[in-house]
Order: structure tokens, then sequence, then C-alpha cells
């Protein structure tokens, strides 16, 4: 086991080798000049020029990537153009409301969705079926920040039984804590629910029909047993993955959802850092996402060695 995953270590870091040029050729190629934001619009071309020497913009291409990969070896992601403190600083001062949003929206997904998609395909052809699908279009279908716009619309101006935007640490309390992830959770999980329940019908469904369900059920067992002792079972390898993949969508949600809910995390400080084109930033947020992808897809990888025996590593 060991050995498996020290494999994947070294398979991950020529991906986020590929990552990081891909980031920094992006950014250093993209219209915008950082030096011209900062100083400001009555600023002269002198003043520009200025701050583009201090900052190193003026320097060719290989020498400013080779300089940034030297530091980031050692583990300095680099200081913000903009607000000219550490970068791995303010990306640490950030990580817990977006920790929080993604651990609340994945467990309350996976605790929505595999019921939704068990009692789907247990009820194949029933409008429980019919109502769990539309309920997984409607979830693919309409974008995140209109799912926001509409709960905020009706459980904080209307009902105002929500906070509508804001975060509080669990130090300050739990229910304080809690309460100011409701509306961003129920949001940003809504995809992630309709992408988990539909995978979890359709492999249940090819399960179901297996012969050892059938003995199972032949032997006496019911259905709640055969369902999630036998076939839920048998059908978790496609479930976890979609899990995995779907971390992808979570990233890219939550740089939505903290935008739309005034929530100070990684998403937040992404568009604030992209507006400013403040490159040290943007390339630490996005390297650290990659990392968690991966991360996340060497777990997944494990628990399949454990799921199915057929898989050796």
């Amino acid at each position: 086991m060991l050995g498996y995953v020290a494999r994947r270590v070294f398979a991950a870091i020529p991906v986020m080798v590929m990552v990081a040029i891909i980031i920094f050729l992006l950014l250093r190629l993209t219209p915008g000049d950082p030096a011209a934001i900062i100083a400001g619009d009555t600023a002269t071309p002198e003043q520009i020029a200025a701050i583009r020497e201090r900052l190193g913009l003026n320097e060719p291409l290989l020498v400013q990537f080779f300089t940034w990969m030297g530091r980031l070896l050692q583990g300095d992601l680099g200081i913000s153009i903009l607000s000219n403190v550490p970068v791995a600083g303010m990306i640490a001062q950030r990580f817990e409301p977006t920790l929080a949003l993604a651990t609340t929206t994945i467990v309350f997904a996976i605790l929505v969705a595999v019921p939704l998609g068990t009692l789907a395909a247990w009820r194949h052809g029933s409008w429980i079926d019919r109502a769990v699908m539309t309920v997984s279009v409607v979830g693919f279908s309409v974008p995140v920040f209109v799912v926001g716009y509409v709960w905020i619309y009706l459980f904080a101006m209307k009902l105002g039984v929500l906070p509508v935007q804001g975060y509080r640490s669990i130090d300050g309390g739990f229910w304080p804590f809690l309460e100011r992830l409701i509306l961003p959770t129920i949001t940003l999980s809504l995809i992630y629910i309709a992408l988990i329940a539909r995978i979890t019908r359709t492999s249940l469904l090819e399960v179901l029909n297996e012969d050892y369900v059938r003995t199972a059920r032949a032997k006496g067992l019911g259905e709640a047993a055969v369902l999630f002792g036998h076939a839920l079972r048998n059908a978790a390898v496609p479930i976890v993955t979609v899990i995995g993949i779907g971390v992808a969508l979570l990233i890219s949600g939550v740089v939505v959802t903290e935008s739309v809910f005034n929530l100070p995390g990684l998403g937040r400080l992404t568009v604030d850092a992209v507006l400013a084109r403040d490159y040290p930033v943007i390339q630490g947020v996005i390297l650290l996402f990659s990392g968690i992808y991966l991360l996340v897809n060497l777990v997944i990888d494990v628990l399949y060695t454990f799921l199915d025996p057929r898989i050796r590593y």
C-alpha cells in the first residue's frame, strides 16, 4: 500500500509542474498591467515603469518563472503585489471559511444524494424516480449564483430567518457559525446532489439486476438489507469516483458562492486577486486548489482497493 501511495505521489509531481507553468504563462500573457492598477489612473508613465521595475515585471518571462519556481520550492509563495504581505499568510487567513463551506457542502450533498439515488433506483419508473431525476436536471441547469440570490431573497429578505452574508468562526459559538453556512451550503450542494444522485441511481440499477441480489432476496432478506447491505456496497465504486470528480465542481462553485454570500474565503480572495492582477496570490491559490484536487483523487484511488477486491496496487 505504501508503495502504491508513493508512486501516485511521484506521478503527481509532473502534473503540478505543468499546472505551475500553465498558470504562470496564462497570467503573464493575458492583457492588463498590475503596475498600472497599483499606480492608479493618475499615475505617470515614469511612476508605472518604476513600479514594474520594483516588482521585477521587466525581467524576461523565463527569468521571472525560474525566480518564482525557486522561491516556490523553498515554500515561499511570494508577496502580494497589491497588499505587500506574504501570500502564504493571506491563504492561511482565508482558508477556514472555505474549508468549512466545502466540508458542510460535501457532507450535506452525500447525506441527501445517496438516499435519493437509492430511492429512485428502488422505485424505478415510478413518480418518485421521475421526481428525483427532475430535481437532478434542475440542479445541473440552474447556475449557482441564481440559486444563491433566490435563497437570499426568500430566507433572508422575505422571511428574515437566516443571515444574508458574512462568516463567523466556530470559536464564537456553533450556532452562529452554522447559521451563516446554511444558505451557502444548500446553494453550492445543489449541483453536487444532482450529480451524486444520478450516478447512485444508475449504478444501483445495474447492480440490482445481478444474480447475487436476486439470491439475497430469495433468502428472505428485507429490501433495506438488500439495498444497503448488498447492492449499494457493490455500486460504491462509481459513486466514490463521482464524489472525487465533483471536487472540481466544488472548487469552481466556491468562488461564485463566496462572492454571492460575501464569505471571506479563498474563492473571494481569488476574485479580488484576479481583478487586481495580483499574480502571486492567483498563482498561490490555484496551486493550492490543484494540490487539493490531486490529494482527493489519491484518496479516492486508495479507497478503490478497499471497495473492489479486484483492484490491485
